[in-house]
């Protein structure tokens, strides 16, 4: 099976696009749609559909995936080994976009710490061996190796007039937050920010946007603590409730295990947790 009709069937079954796809491998779209096909063919399977929007992925598709991302890695892995890079060990990592700055170099730097021979290529969202994501953003077929467990915090502005309220004072309502209705959070945290639309001052489509609308002023968001501690402009107060939380760790494919530095990795960090890093 040609390598190259793996990495074209990754790509799109990643982007659930022909045209990112294309772009990401640096090719036109017919070829690439070319490509697809006679991996199809091949299979005998058919593996995507196209949608007005991008393309949906059949099961076919979705029994592939793993078996792909394994022959890939694999033949790269042949092919360094020939290069005389037989020394390194080639990891690649997705981050989620609401995972704090501060969680993910932690990460790194102990990654590195235990395999210092490790070649760490980043991406950013739903790419690579594995991903650092928040619990609820793994995927049915994935494994979760938690690391660290943090509550929600009220995030203020600093010039919000409970931002330096004294401790046992009053809440007053809030009459100004920044909700993110399609965040995975949404629905946990309704209940704290009442029933009234006019106690919304706006809305984000991402936790770091929200963080961000608040240092600029605009109102109140509920966030992790790792987000919104220490942010300039931002006051980080603990609830007056009790605090929903949120688990943060590595996402992983059960098959991704069977690649050396993946597994190496795993059982490091399910003994080496990071800082703060107790979990439930």
């Amino acid at each position: 099976m040609d390598i190259r009709h793996l990495k074209a069937f990754l790509a799109v079954f990643e982007e659930r696009n022909i045209t990112s796809a294309a772009q990401r491998l640096f090719i036109s779209q017919p070829t690439l749609s070319v490509t697809i096909r006679q991996l199809e063919e091949e299979l005998g399977a058919a593996l995507f559909v196209r949608q007005p929007r991008g393309v949906e992925v059949s099961d076919e598709a979705r029994v592939l995936y793993p078996q792909a991302r394994r022959m890939v890695a694999e033949a790269e892995a042949l092919g360094r080994l020939f290069r005389g890079r037989e020394d390194r060990a080639p990891l690649a990592l997705g981050v989620e976009g609401d995972i704090a700055d501060s969680q993910v170099e932690a990460f790194l730097r102990l990654a590195r710490q235990a395999m210092p021979n490790l070649l760490l290529t980043v991406h950013e969202g739903c790419h690579g061996d594995a991903r650092l994501a928040v619990e609820e953003q793994c995927c049915e077929d994935e494994l979760f190796l938690p690391l660290w467990e943090e509550s929600y915090v009220m995030a203020l502005p600093g010039e919000h007039p409970m931002a330096n309220a004294a401790v046992g004072q009053p809440w007053v309502p809030i009459s100004d937050w920044i909700t993110c209705p399609g965040h995975d959070s949404h629905q946990r945290l309704m209940a704290l920010y009442g029933r009234s639309p006019e106690a919304v001052a706006g809305h984000a489509d991402s936790l770091k946007q929200a963080l961000h609308m608040v240092a600029a002023g605009i109102g109140v968001a509920m966030l992790p603590h790792s987000l919104a501690a220490g942010h300039a402009g931002v006051k980080v107060r603990p609830l007056h409730l009790p605090a929903p939380s949120r688990r943060v760790g590595l996402c992983y494919a059960a098959q991704a295990l069977e690649l050396p530095t993946l597994r190496a990795l795993h059982e490091y960090f399910q003994a080496n947790r990071p800082p703060s890093a107790a979990v439930a």
